[in-house]
């Protein structure tokens, strides 16, 4: 059996770079096991860095490891209610993400998968439903788990100080990473390439 395409290959848009952020110390800050909407608080520069991105033609998109789910800390609903959150904080000032992507697994409770970064299942999985050009791609957060997978896969990376990314600033320069001090610095290092 054979299937006509939707469209032809000459009309598909090509696939574009994304920058796939982590989201606690990255984006907002992380009092740990976030599941009160209440309290989201965007780090300073956050929302101006996506709208930049947005401006750009750049896929903004979340990848986050969630273990508090499986560890029974965050409910999937409170969870989601976080995620809408951040998206209203995040139009407020002009920026919106593409998608967001979660791992919700805790490996000592849930055994080992491929979506818990540095895993590279979440990034393929947005490549295709988003049409992303993985080599062309960047991952900016504040741990080195953040930033293996999108390397693992062609594209690069840089840590910000944000968050727990302090400690991790010279490693991140041994491990041939950028450092920013911040998401907004980090965007503009990538727009500006």
């Amino acid at each position: 059996m054979s299937r006509t395409p939707l469209r032809r290959p000459a009309e598909l848009p090509a696939p574009r770079a994304a920058v796939f952020l982590d989201r606690d110390g990255t984006v907002v800050e992380d009092p740990g096991f976030l599941r009160d909407p209440a309290n989201v608080v965007l780090l300073p520069g956050a929302a101006a860095a996506i709208a930049h991105l947005n401006r750009a033609g750049i896929a903004a998109v979340v990848v986050t490891n969630q273990s508090g789910i499986a560890r029974g800390l965050i409910l999937p609903e409170e969870y989601r209610a976080v995620e809408q959150r951040i998206g209203q904080l995040l139009a407020a000032e002009g920026g919106s993400l593409d998608a967001t992507y979660h791992c919700p697994h805790y490996p000592a409770i849930s055994g080992p998968c491929d979506c818990r970064k540095p895993g590279t299942l979440l990034y393929r999985q947005a490549a295709e439903e988003l049409g992303l050009d993985l080599a062309r791609s960047w991952a900016v957060g504040d741990r080195l788990t953040d930033l293996e997978a999108v390397h693992r896969l062609g594209g690069r990376g840089i840590l910000v100080r944000t968050g727990a990314g302090e400690a991790y600033a010279a490693d991140a320069v041994r491990a041939g990473y950028g450092v920013a001090r911040d998401l907004a610095h980090a965007v503009d290092q990538i727009c500006n390439r």
